[in-house]
């Protein structure tokens, strides 16, 4: 697979991001582009500027173990983009069967045995794809998630970018956007022959001037744990810490449990979406 011009861009774009001072240099000098010149990233890397330039070119087929991790040190890339980097260069080298995914059947559902395992979960969750599609979910994480089962087919980045009610589920509906996009280039960087990712992809490209800029950043993460805060329309702020786990029985599938701080405001908040997640299922 050609894939010069996602080095290209993704090369650029850390370069960019590293200022001569957070790289320990010498500010002098007019500066055309921000970040730092080539020929600083080739002297960081111990290399010349040419076989540099080359590289950012695209052109990473052949490149050893000890070449990428002097320019990931260089561009001081976090673990999301070595990773990344280093998945770029192993499809330069033709190698990316190895690193493909399996492949899930189109109609893929939910074993009974899986959905058993989420419903023994007392807290919120959910079951998800690198594309970001709720596949499964508990009774709490389907109610925590309302908004974005409500469409029927729900996709995290669809409901981000295409959906109102985003706006108000994320209060911080651009940091929010920022790490669904990241998602979706981590995504595209593991599985570069997911047509379900490239049909979305160019989707959310079409109809979203706000995903396709943030797309072009070629930002990636990875998603593990932290905190998110949401508003629900029932039960309002939650302040939730979210664990994300990888399934072995299926390799491209993350459960996330999300949970509450013990008798804090989101943990009544929860049990009272809880009851309310029952009453409106009874209704249903």
């Amino acid at each position: 697979m050609d894939n010069r011009a996602e080095v290209r861009d993704f090369l650029t774009s850390r370069r960019a991001k590293i200022t001569p001072e957070r790289a320990g240099l010498p500010a002098a000098g007019q500066r055309r582009v921000p970040g730092l010149r080539r020929s600083e990233v080739a002297a960081l890397a111990g290399m010349s500027v040419e076989y540099y330039a080359k590289l950012e070119r695209g052109t990473l087929a052949g490149v050893s173990a000890g070449v990428l991790e002097a320019i990931s040190r260089a561009l001081q890339l976090d673990e999301a983009e070595r990773a990344h980097l280093l998945r770029l260069a192993h499809e330069a080298d033709g190698s990316s069967a190895v690193l493909r995914p399996r492949r899930r059947p189109k109609q893929w559902t939910v074993r009974p045995s899986l959905q058993w395992s989420l419903d023994s979960i007392s807290a919120p969750a959910i079951l998800s794809n690198m594309r970001g599609d709720l596949l499964a979910a508990n009774l709490l994480g389907r109610a925590m998630y309302s908004d974005a089962f409500a469409g029927g087919h729900p996709n995290f980045a669809r409901f981000t970018f295409l959906d109102s009610a985003a706006h108000r589920f994320f209060p911080d509906w651009d940091g929010a956007a920022d790490i669904t996009v990241a998602n979706l280039r981590t995504a595209a960087g593991k599985d570069p022959h997911d047509k379900g990712l490239h049909d979305l992809v160019g989707e959310l490209s079409t109809r979203s001037d706000d995903f396709r800029r943030r797309w072009a950043a070629h930002n990636v993460r990875i998603h593990g744990t932290g905190v998110k805060h949401f508003r629900h329309h029932i039960v309002g702020d939650l302040i939730l810490n979210y664990e994300t786990m990888d399934l072995r029985a299926e390799p491209d599938l993350t459960l996330t449990i999300y949970t509450a701080e013990p008798q804090s405001s989101t943990d009544h908040a929860l049990a009272l979406l809880a009851s309310w997640a029952v009453t409106a299922q009874e209704i249903g």
